[in-house]
């Protein structure tokens, strides 16, 4: 190999490292519970790899320049984008954190939520005490039955 690739070659190297170094040391998503985000993906990326599906879902959007970043469970997760080679040339942080308007009430070892903007009402959040998060969900999927059956039915 001669002195000029070698030259090259290192100067490649090093200009990856400070890349990949960069985009580590700010390289965090934060993202709000059962909310997405778009964030552009890194020129090349081809595959994403996401460390723990049950905290975030992310989904490349066609033409591979942006992803939908979407939080399902409260943490941090880690994000890797490769390219076609199976090279990394990205790796973020996700963290996910809880709604800023969620009240929660804590009765000795038992929580539950409610949503207050201005009037709180009960959710479902992770964490709540079994019978009350059976509750709710319970009612937000009937209600979302109803909601969708509405929506498919002709006008009278």
């Amino acid at each position: 190999m001669s002195p000029r690739a070698l030259s090259l070659l290192i100067l490649v190297g090093l200009v990856s490292t400070a890349a990949a170094a960069a985009s580590t040391a700010s390289g965090v998503l934060s993202i709000t519970l059962d909310q997405a985000k778009v964030a552009q993906l890194p020129a090349g990326a081809t595959t994403l790899v996401v460390g723990n599906p049950a905290i975030a879902d992310v989904t490349m959007l066609k033409g591979g320049l942006a992803m939908v970043v979407t939080g399902k469970g409260y943490g941090e997760t880690n994000l890797i984008a490769l390219d076609a080679q199976g090279n990394i040339i990205d790796e973020k942080q996700i963290e996910v954190e809880p709604t800023r308007s969620v009240l929660v009430v804590q009765r000795g070892s038992d929580r539950l939520s409610y949503w207050c903007n201005p009037t709180c009402m009960p959710t479902v959040q992770l964490g709540d005490e079994n019978k009350a998060f059976s509750e709710a969900s319970g009612q937000i999927g009937a209600r979302n039955s109803l909601a969708q059956g509405q929506a498919g039915a002709a006008p009278k």
